[in-house]
């Protein structure tokens, strides 16, 4: 299995998990990502939100205009760019947030348990940059080919 199939699966996993215990309390993962990612970083633009979450932007459009119509989200101008419109977490959907924040921890805090505090903190910074490596057409183009191999 290569690594790209080894981030999908944990990812996946993470997400079940964290689906699992959402689910029937009535809240969506991927609102939950939402509400997640503003209360960590109020007031973020639509472009910033959709690449932190991984969704795509016609997605997200469409989560944020149902979170607009429950008020849990608002959309703001920018004050340093008019042009650009912000989104930022109301107090129904910070107090909404509250009461799942501890379910995602948790979720997290048991795969993380498993694994042990290095091992943790050893997969967190490899992860960590991994994502912040840019992004090579060459690179792409040899794993493409067979020739970089993950293993």
């Amino acid at each position: 299995m290569d690594l790209a199939d080894l981030v999908r699966g944990v990812n996946h996993h993470i997400e079940q998990a964290l689906e699992a215990e959402l689910k029937p309390k009535g809240m969506s993962l991927h609102h939950y990502r939402v509400l997640e990612a503003l209360a960590a970083r109020n007031g973020q633009p639509m472009g910033d939100l959709a690449a932190r979450l991984f969704i795509d932007s016609p997605t997200l459009t469409r989560i944020i205009d149902r979170m607009v119509a429950s008020a849990e989200v608002y959309r703001g101008p920018d004050p340093h760019d008019r042009r650009k419109v912000l989104v930022f977490l109301s107090r129904k959907g910070a107090a909404q947030f509250e009461g799942f924040a501890a379910t995602g921890a948790s979720v997290e805090q048991q795969m993380l348990d498993q694994l042990g505090t290095s091992k943790a903190a050893t997969l967190a910074r490899l992860l960590s940059e991994l994502i912040d490596l840019p992004f090579s057409r060459r690179a792409h183009s040899a794993r493409e080919n067979g020739a970089v191999s993950h293993k």
